[in-house]
Order: structure tokens, then C-alpha cells, then sequence
């Protein structure tokens, strides 16, 4: 993943990296206030060695108390100093438990010595701290006194007594806050960034690239009403969805000049990715544009052409291709365009078997010679091999990839199967990627007056209302031609 990748994740996170941060941020403000405040008191000595007259005498006995104050910042925890204090202050603890509330340091190339207290009472803090440095130094008395009964060398001597501190020491609000939000800030980008890299499911035509060479030649933006209007062209045609099946039918023309296929199989990966509504859609478009097209239903396991067109389904693919009827008889007009739509007919108990019989080369070899374009709605590539079958004897297969409906894996595994078994790939179109606000196809919006224009019928046959106003002036010609 390159930088921008990144940055790509980051805005399209943003929202969960945030409530991920704010949370992390919250929950160290809530520890922080169920937090009993701990108070810290502190006390400082400053420890010397007697005597000595010369300046020589008096440099040894400063490196010698230098020296010693390493070992003396480890007796302030020792019992033989705690134990003292606690008889003194008449605590109820033990010298273990006081020494875990007890620290003392030294500063560096210093005779100095820290010693830090901490309670949950202020005072009780600092009379503690005050009480631990006087029998310390009562200790170090002790310990330095010669064996024959003289005076200490060594001196110890407050130089800054304990007081009650104002404020606790513990917990920090602020800094136990910013800790939070930069813990929450890390892990709401770790999160994003791993469930980028996890998602394998297809979004953009980017994610396409990843999988296969063929080209994407057509992003169907998404539509929440898409199921409620699957004929979208004429229902809505000056929708986005609308312009985006023409520009697919534009691309089509421009696949290949010298050997443009004539038949072209519709599949997709896995069901629910478009493959019907684009197939009836993309014929529409193109009987618009003045073709001859025939739409096929080849989906012999879960038709849906008849349904969505409101056509008669009892008779069609399946009744030809047993000889039980000629194309013409079961072949039915749709709308005002020259459209021929041919349903599934009866489902089958041998649909892989009859699409791949020389019955249905037959027939397609029938209906390329009648009409500009036959398209057909064939079953996902997944679940069966009819699609495979299909593209092998038809002019190739267009793959929808229904975004984020299948994963990279699933895509892969289709335009191999079609590989296998050498069909040719037409490309693939993604259908239904949700395009983010102020994108480059925001155009979109500038449409002309939409009360002017009426859609037409999505079902029947001579059911199309006359005069009918569309911005193709081509297809507008062409359809009062065969109107005509």
C-alpha cells in the first residue's frame, strides 16, 4: 500500500478512528476519576563528613560523601529505618507495605538525598516523610560511629522538610487524558488500516485491477430504490444508473471494431450482483440506440426476465430448445424499440445439459442472424458451470461484480472458470459502488427538467404511450420508425 492508500483509508475511517479515540479518551477520564488521589510528600537531606582542616581533608570528605549516598538512598526503605517510624507515628502497617509507598533517590555527583512519601492523606504524607528522614538519619548516626565509642563522621541534616501537599500526585488528569486520546488515535488507525487490509470484498474498479487484467468498462453507481425500479433506463431515465447503462452500451461498440461479438452472456460471480436488471437494461439501451436486440433468458435455474418485464414465462428458451416451438412463436416484442425478449421458459431438470446441446448453438447461430445484439442473462459462474458453457459458444461474457457483494477471491475464481474453459472475457462492470460526495461524477446532478419527461412502461406488449419525449434524438428516430 502506497501513501496515498493510506490517506484513502484515513478519510474513509475517519468516523470510526474518531469514535475509537474519543472512547479511549473517556475511559482513561473515567479511571482517572474513580481513581483514589494519592498525595506525594517530599523531604530533602543533604548528608557531610566532619572534620578535616586541610583542603585536601575537606575534597576526600566530599567525594566521600558522594560515594556514600548510593548506599544510604537504599537503607530509607530498609526495615532498621521503617520500623522506627512506624512505632513513631503508630501506623498500622507493616515496614514491607511502607516501604512500596516510600522512595528516595540522589541527584547525580550530589550529597543530597529525595525522600517521597505517598498517602492518601496529605498530611499523613508528609509527617511520614518528616518522621523516615529523622530516623534515617538517626540510623546513619549509628552506623557511622566509630567501634572505640567517637563522633560520626558522617552528618546527616534536613534541608527541606516535608509539607502537606496541595494537590495530588496521582492520578493526572491531563496527562492520563492525552495518553488516552494518543492510545485511542493509534489504535482507531491500526483497526482501520487492518480491516482495509482484511477486506478482500470488491468496492471500486481498483479492486478489480487487483484481480484480473480485463478491462472495467462500466461503474454502475449504487441506488438504494434500485430494487424497487430494476428497469431503471425507462423508470428513471435521467437517473445515474440510467446514464451509466448507456455509457456500458457506448463501451460495448468500442470493444472490438474488427471482430464485434454479436451475442454477449451477462453473468456474475455469485447471485444478487445485477446480472438480470443489467442484461434487461443494457437491451433496452441498445434497442434506444435503434438495434435490433433480442434478450434471452438463459438463467434455466432461477429466471427472473419474465418477471421483471412482465411478460408471459410458461414458454420460451426451453420450449425451443426441445422442438416443441420455433423462436418466432414464443418470442415476445417489449415496449416501442425493436426488443424481442425470449423467457426461460419451464425450468428444467437438465439446465447445463440444454444450453450446451447443438440445439442452443443452433439457435443462437439463428438469433445473431436476425438481430444486431443478443443478449443474455446467464446464471452465476459459481453455483454452475450454464455460464461457462454459454460464453465458450456465444460472442463472449460480460462479468458483473457486484460491489461489495463479493470478495476478490470469488472474482478471481469466475474469470478463471471462464479462462478454463477459453470463452472470451468482454470485461467486467461493477455495479452498485457508492460514489462519496464531490466525486467526479457529481455532474451528474445537472439534468434537465425531470416533469417533462415520462417514463415508459416497464411491462406489456403495444402498452407504450405515443409521443414519448426522450433527449436521444437518435433513439427518438429510431423508435418512431419501428413504431411506424
Amino acid at each position: 500500500m502506497e501513501l496515498h492508500d493510506y490517506l484513502g483509508i484515513l478519510r474513509k475511517r475517519w468516523l470510526s478512528i474518531l469514535l475509537i479515540t474519543v472512547v479511549a479518551a473517556g475511559a482513561a477520564l473515567g479511571l482517572s476519576l474513580a481513581t483514589t488521589p494519592r498525595y506525594t510528600a517530599s523531604t530533602q537531606l543533604y548528608v557531610s563528613v566532619q572534620g578535616g582542616a586541610t583542603s585536601s581533608d575537606l575534597l576526600q570528605g566530599s567525594n566521600y560523601s558522594r560515594q556514600q549516598v548510593t548506599s544510604y538512598t537504599q537503607l530509607v526503605k530498609s526495615p532498621l529505618v521503617l520500623g522506627p517510624a512506624i512505632d513513631e507515628l503508630g501506623l498500622d502497617v507493616t515496614p514491607a507495605d511502607l516501604a512500596t509507598r516510600v522512595s528516595a533517590n540522589s541527584p547525580l555527583n550530589t550529597s543530597l538525598i529525595n525522600i517521597q512519601v505517598t498517602d492518601v492523606e496529605p498530611a499523613v504524607a508528609a509527617a511520614i516523610a518528616d518522621t523516615v528522614a529523622t530516623e534515617f538519619s538517626a540510623v546513619i548516626d549509628e552506623l557511622e560511629t566509630p567501634s572505640d565509642g567517637g563522633v560520626s563522621s558522617v552528618k546527616v541534616s534536613t534541608v527541606r522538610p516535608a509539607a502537606a501537599p496541595q494537590s495530588p500526585s496521582s492520578p493526572n488528569l491531563k496527562l492520563n487524558v492525552a495518553l488516552g486520546l494518543l492510545v485511542g488515535l493509534a489504535i482507531g488507525v491500526g483497526v482501520a488500516v487492518l480491516r482495509a487490509v482484511l477486506d478482500t470484498r470488491i468496492r471500486t474498479a481498483q479492486d478489480v485491477a487487483q484481480v484480473t487484467d480485463a478491462a472495467v468498462i462500466a461503474t454502475i453507481g449504487f441506488d438504494d430504490d434500485a430494487d424497487a425500479h430494476p428497469l431503471i433506463v425507462h423508470s428513471s431515465p435521467q437517473s445515474e444508473r440510467a446514464e451509466a447503462l448507456r455509457r456500458l452500451r457506448t463501451n460495448l461498440q468500442f470493444l472490438d471494431l474488427a471482430d464485434r461479438p454479436r451475442s454477449i452472456v451477462l453473468t456474475s460471480s455469485v447471485p444478487g450482483e445485477g446480472k438480470s436488471t443489467t442484461a434487461i437494461n443494457l437491451a433496452i439501451t441498445l434497442a434506444d440506440a435503434g438495434a435490433r436486440v433480442a434478450l434471452v433468458d438463459a438463467d434455466l435455474r432461477r429466471p427472473s426476465v419474465a418477471k421483471y418485464m412482465g411478460l408471459e414465462g410458461a414458454a420460451g428458451l426451453t420450449t425451443v430448445l426441445i422442438g416443441q416451438a420455433d423462436v418466432a412463436d414464443v418470442v415476445q416484442p417489449w415496449g416501442v424499440a425493436d426488443l424481442h425478449v425470449l423467457t426461460s421458459g419451464m425450468v428444467p431438470p437438465n439446465p447445463s445439459e440444454l444450453l450446451g446441446s447443438a440445439a442452443m448453438a443452433r439457435l443462437l447461430d439463428e438469433l445473431t442472424a436476425q438481430y444486431d445484439h443478443v443478449i443474455i442473462d446467464a446464471p452465476p459462474l459459481l453455483p454452475v458451470t450454464d455460464a461457462a458453457i454459454l460464453a465458450k459458444i456465444s460472442g463472449g461474457a460480460l462479468v458483473i461484480a457486484g460491489a461489495q457483494k463479493i470478495h476478490r477471491d470469488q472474482l478471481r475464481e469466475s474469470m478463471g472458470s471462464l479462462e478454463t474453459v477459453g470463452a472470451r472475457v468482454l470485461g467486467v462492470v461493477v455495479n452498485g459502488q457508492k460514489r462519496a460526495v464531490g466525486d467526479a461524477y457529481s455532474y451528474y446532478h445537472y439534468r434537465s427538467d425531470h416533469s417533462s419527461v415520462s417514463p415508459l412502461p416497464t411491462a406489456g406488449r403495444d402498452e407504450a404511450p405515443a409521443g414519448v419525449q426522450r433527449v436521444d434524438d437518435e433513439a427518438g428516430a429510431a423508435r418512431a420508425k419501428h413504431s411506424a
